[in-house]
């Protein structure tokens, strides 16, 4: 496809955005808003918090007032609008299914091809007098800013990581080093965590209920206890676990956990290694589904990791139901 054909062809699949559709909202952030935060951080609904992309007018913005682009993962857009209190602004909403900034921005949906096409649909030129548009700085890998300038007429300009250090950004009219860098500290790890235990608890829990009602007690601790490692120890202890592999460092917390609940309970040496083989590599797959939250990692890494892990994982679990199937030991 031409450069000229990109500037006005872009795919079926992408939501219309309809030109003359600017919706007014307000920074205040309500109880509703709220719950359905906690909602979404528990995984209810959550493929459906997006709002609809677009134009959308914070306060009363004249054509001099900045422009700020953000995904349509109301997360995102929440994080957006509720920081620019006070301040008058357009925000240019990107189609990227409900997915985050960053997010968006490895898999392509927040990029150069649809920041142009919410650009020209909404008609973004006859509302504003610059040709500037603020991005988060995460959405820079996904945006070719000379594209867009090329097929849009409007310049990117990255502001900074997180949506709260936007008025001092504005105030200053430039990121500091500090807004750039970007952090993963002990809070921000464990607000994804109930995500990550509502997702693989929908299915381990129960079946460890059903392996207690059915007698067999360890395997459905240890199984409570793969969830736990794998969704919760990961994301607290991930700069602490050995490894820099997100699988190894399931693993480990597998482990350990394994190793807890075995000082409680009688077992031999054959059942506590086969089952710590099993419930370590559960823990394992389950801390490898971490990397999508965790900004340490990369798509491309990812791929690596998930090629090198999950037949060493798979390996595992066979051997370790092989050794107890052996000693008959086996559920």
């Amino acid at each position: 496809m031409s450069e000229n054909a990109l500037k006005v062809t872009f795919s079926p699949k992408l939501t219309p955005v309809r030109p003359s559709a600017v919706e007014t909202v307000s920074s205040d952030y309500t109880r509703a808003d709220r719950l359905a935060v906690w909602k979404a951080r528990w995984g209810i609904n959550r493929m459906a918090y997006r709002v609809k992309p677009g134009l959308y007018a914070l306060g009363s913005p004249a054509a001099d007032s900045p422009v700020f682009a953000s995904a349509n993962y109301k997360l995102s857009f929440d994080a957006l609008r509720t920081n620019l209190n006070g301040l008058n602004a357009w925000l240019l909403v990107l189609d990227t299914k409900g997915i985050n900034v960053w997010c968006a921005a490895g898999k392509g949906t927040f990029g150069t091809l649809e920041l142009a096409r919410v650009i020209s649909e909404t008609g973004l030129e006859k509302k504003v007098s610059h040709r500037n548009i603020i991005l988060p700085q995460l959405g820079a890998p996904g945006v070719s800013a000379h594209k867009v300038k090329a097929r849009t007429g409007f310049s990117v300009v990255y502001g900074p990581v997180r949506a709260e250090d936007l008025p001092e950004y504005l105030r200053l009219g430039r990121a500091t080093p500090e807004m750039r860098r970007v952090r993963f500290d002990f809070s921000d790890r464990m607000i994804l965590a109930p995500v990550q235990l509502v997702n693989f608890g929908r299915y381990m829990l129960p079946a460890a209920a059903l392996l207690y009602l059915l007698g067999f007690r360890a395997d459905a601790a240890y199984t409570a206890g793969a969830l736990f490692a794998g969704g919760a120890l990961v994301p607290a202890l991930l700069p602490w676990l050995p490894g820099r592999s997100f699988a190894v460092k399931g693993a480990a917390a597998g482990l350990l956990v394994a190793a807890l609940i075995a000082l409680a309970r009688q077992q031999s040496a054959v059942q506590f290694a086969a089952r710590a083989l099993i419930y370590a590599s559960a823990a394992s797959f389950i801390g490898l589904d971490f990397t999508g939250a965790s900004t340490y990692t990369s798509l491309s890494g990812v791929k690596k990791e998930m090629r090198l892990a999950m037949p060493a994982q798979a390996l595992a679990l066979a051997t370790g139901l092989a050794m107890l199937a052996a000693k008959g030991f086996l559920l």
